[in-house]
C-alpha cells in the first residue's frame, strides 16, 4: 500500500495523492503565492481541519 499526502492550504484539504504529486501541487501552490504543506493522509484525518493545522515555526 502506498503512502498518501494531503496538501493543507489555509482553508482546504486537497484529496489524498502520491508524495510526488503533493510536492508538485505545493510547488505549484508556491508560484501562485500560496502557501501549502504536505502531510500524511494518516495525520490530515488527525488534524480533521485546516483551522487546526500548527504552522510549523522555523527558527
Amino acid at each position: 500500500m502506498d503512502e498518501k499526502y494531503i496538501v493543507i492550504t489555509n482553508d482546504n484539504f486537497s484529496e489524498p495523492m502520491s508524495k510526488k504529486d503533493a510536492i508538485k501541487l505545493v510547488k505549484e501552490y508556491d508560484n501562485k503565492g500560496i502557501v501549502g504543506y504536505i502531510v500524511s493522509e494518516e495525520e490530515a484525518k488527525r488534524i480533521k481541519d485546516p483551522s487546526n493545522f500548527n504552522e510549523p515555526k522555523w527558527e
